[in-house]
């Protein structure tokens, strides 16, 4: 599901924002509003396990509370009867979920295949004594999450109001210190003690010469498809509760998956394994309805990929940074974008517009300069927002950095590296009086203002 209008967003992750929380979302709003601003997307809003990233989480269902601001100190108890029924419609994760985290605390943090073999393995009994010995540690769980969701309601409702389109993130594969998998551990390709058999990632490409070795169990596509994919149909309800539209990370995964064997250091070794992606997109659609969704289709996709994204309608990905070379069916090449399209001058995982183009060595840049007609190399940034936001796609996104004209320092990831990611975020100050009226008059430009249709 596209836009059906053309419409621009801009990618930044709350953790971005000045205090680093949603306790900024209404101002941001009211800023992406005076911009003209009609999409805002961000990455995964679950609760890293470890270091910062979003896309190693401990559930696929439940948000990270520190990224709402919210304190306990202070506030009213909620209304018992709602509090309640609340947790009732969520059950199918909640209860788990606060099982797995105040087990993982009085653990030390231990990851859940090295727990104590009743708590690892879930018996009966084990659970009944902690649901009764931790009533409280577990209750505290279920109200963060309660109050999470309503703050998002009221920040979905404000950005509703203001003709604002939310749109999140979902990494394709879960963590495997995650309630999910703990919890489901029929539905992954586990040995007995509970670790992966084959890890998740994929081979050699652009981004690295070893490949990325991401770790996530694989799934047991058998064992899903058995149930009509239920975990999965959960999954992406819960999804399109919070969002206008959701980008499946990695969506080639549903077609094949590189399966890496997990004693394997790296993602060299490995092999292409199918997904029944066909099968799942239509019980969800059967199930819900509809799928906003958007897949993001890049690197090295086959044509099965492909045809799996068009059976469904989905629109797919393109990246202006990987356009400039010498293959005339480059697929981010502007004159190959077609309105079924998110077009990006970069993503998180790219540099900076800015701090790639520093990094270009002349002949490429001479060849980039070209293709956009450009003469000044100072001039290249912008030629490069200007060419997605009038190139046919229905939705052209930017990232923050860019529209800040930002260096690499304020790159947001780098794969296949630990350090030095997730932290950029800017300070309103950053923003100059008039870098709203121009985004503005640029998007009046290429029919992209949302804020002339509101």
């Amino acid at each position: 599901m596209i836009p059906d209008s053309r419409r621009a967003g801009i990618l930044l992750h709350p953790t971005s924002l000045p205090s680093g929380t949603l306790v900024d979302a209404e101002r941001w709003l009211d800023w992406l509003h005076e911009a003209g601003v009609g999409v805002w997307q961000m990455l995964p809003l679950g609760q890293p396990l470890i270091g910062l990233s979003p896309y190693q989480c401990a559930s696929a269902f439940a948000a990270n509370a520190a990224l709402f601001g919210l304190e306990a100190a202070g506030q009213a108890e909620p209304d018992a009867a709602e509090f309640a029924a609340w947790c009732a419609r969520q059950a199918h994760w909640l209860d788990d979920f606060a099982r797995f985290v105040v087990i993982k605390s009085m653990q030390g943090g231990a990851s859940w295949s090295d727990w104590p073999e009743p708590l690892r393995d879930r018996t009966p009994d084990a659970l009944a004594a902690l649901d009764r010995d931790q009533a409280v540690a577990l209750r505290k769980v279920r109200l963060a999450q309660y109050r999470v969701a309503l703050r998002w309601r009221a920040i979905r409702a404000a950005a509703a109001a203001r003709g604002i389109a939310l749109f999140g993130d979902m990494p394709i594969f879960v963590a495997h210190d995650s309630a999910d998998v703990w919890a489901r551990r029929g539905l992954f390709l586990l040995d007995a003690a509970g670790h992966p058999t084959v890890v998740t990632g994929v081979p050699p490409d652009y981004f690295s010469e070893t490949g990325q070795r991401w770790g996530n169990p694989h799934y047991d596509w058998a064992a899903m498809q058995a149930d009509g994919f239920a975990w999965w149909r959960q999954r992406l309800a819960a999804h399109f509760e919070w969002f206008d539209l959701v980008r499946i990370d990695h969506f080639r995964g549903l077609a094949a998956a590189w399966a890496i064997p997990a004693g394997e250091p790296t993602a060299i070794w490995g092999e292409w394994v199918p997904a029944p992606g066909e099968a799942l997109l239509q019980a969800i659609v059967d199930a819900l309805g509809r799928l906003p969704l958007v897949a993001e289709d890049l690197g090295i996709i086959t044509p099965d990929v492909i045809a799996l994204r068009h059976a469904f309608g989905l629109p797919g990905m393109a990246v202006l940074q990987f356009a400039f070379d010498d293959h005339g069916d480059n697929p981010h090449k502007p004159q190959n974008v077609t309105p079924d399209t998110v077009y990006y001058t970069g993503t998180h995982d790219n540099d900076t517009t800015a701090g790639w183009w520093a990094a270009q060595p002349d002949a490429m840049r001479r060849k980039a300069m070209d293709q956009l007609g450009v003469n000044d190399p100072g001039s290249m940034l912008a030629a490069m927002i200007e060419t997605v936001l009038a190139s046919p796609a229905a939705l052209a996104v930017l990232p923050m950095q860019d529209v800040l004209g930002l260096g690499s320092t304020a790159r947001m990831n780098t794969p296949g590296t630990e350090t030095g990611n997730w932290t950029w975020r800017f300070d309103w100050a950053d923003l100059p009086p008039d870098l709203a009226p121009r985004l503005l008059e640029q998007l009046q430009k290429t029919d992209r203002c949302e804020t002339t249709r509101t």
